[in-house]
């Protein structure tokens, strides 16, 4: 089977690799076009994935193309690659986005072409193993051909957005999780009592293990995915308002998360230097 993906940043790049062990993958992202190119070849080699010399010519042939880009981009290159697919291929849209953005997409497909994909948890460290939803009027019969590739895919829905709507309001909690625990810990070092409140949250909330690495985990995926996560958000709230809620909080989620990656971005300070991650140390860097 010829597999396609479109984007190959941490998602895209976890998955194509993996699928290319047993499996020719074709890869197509707009960093190609630009000053990162050379990195981005390296990484594919690394892959063991082909590049694409352009969109159309990485979707030739692709029995089933991947969308793994960014959700400000998703609808856009759905829009692009609908243009470009033959019968037989099957577009699947992993982007977090509203369900209206991805019915929105779904309306540029042949039918049943388009599936509707949920990715439920963070591609790394589970890569191949984790968990998604899988929506539209073909996702009943393409979600055993997607376990049969080694992928962690289960039937969800037979309309195109419900599963998306699952990991939408999931992402309210997950990614307000973060932000509130970026702000909260950032304002406690500075008062020096980051451990008292840590402490005290553990009290409340053991079984999370606040004393432990979950702060750092939570903090790095601000400092890391910050912006992309913030693009995230902004569909949530058109998630949440689509259905007649103000997205109060999920608009602030949104600002909060850009507002880190952004700070560091001022100072020229990268994610790679900060590695092992270490949120205290962040805090120190950004002074």
């Amino acid at each position: 089977m010829t597999i396609a993906f479109i984007g190959f940043g941490e998602a895209g790049g976890i998955l194509a690799a993996d699928l290319a062990r047993e499996h020719a993958v074709t890869i197509w992202d707009c960093k190609l076009n630009g000053p990162a190119r050379e990195a981005m070849l390296r990484k594919a080699r690394d892959s063991r994935v082909q590049v694409g010399n352009s969109l159309a010519q990485a979707l030739e042939g692709a029995t089933l193309v991947f969308s793994t880009v960014t959700a400000g981009e998703a609808l856009k290159v759905a829009q692009q690659a609908a243009a470009l697919l033959q019968p037989g291929q099957y577009f699947l849209d992993l982007n977090s986005v509203a369900p209206e953005t991805k019915r929105q997409a779904a309306e540029h497909f042949l039918p049943g072409a388009y599936i509707d994909v949920a990715v439920m948890a963070p591609v790394p460290p589970a890569r191949l193993q984790t968990p998604l939803l899988i929506g539209g009027p073909q996702a009943e019969a393409i979600a055993p051909r997607l376990q049969g590739l080694g992928l962690n895919a289960r039937y969800g829905a037979s309309t195109v957005g419900q599963v998306s709507a699952i990991k939408m309001c999931r992402s309210v909690m997950i990614k307000g999780l973060e932000a509130l625990t970026t702000e909260c810990l950032f304002a406690a070092r500075e008062y020096g009592v980051e451990e008292e409140v840590l402490s005290s949250l553990h009290h409340s909330f053991p079984s999370l293990g606040w004393t432990g690495a979950f702060p750092d985990y939570l903090i790095s995926r601000v400092a890391e995915h910050g912006i992309r996560r913030s693009e995230e958000m902004e569909e949530v709230v058109k998630t949440l308002r689509d259905v007649g809620s103000a997205g109060i909080m999920s608009e602030a989620i949104a600002k909060s998360q850009r507002q880190l990656p952004e700070q560091m971005a001022a100072r020229s300070l990268s994610y790679r230097q900060l590695m092992p991650f270490d949120w205290k140390t962040l805090v120190a860097r950004l002074k």
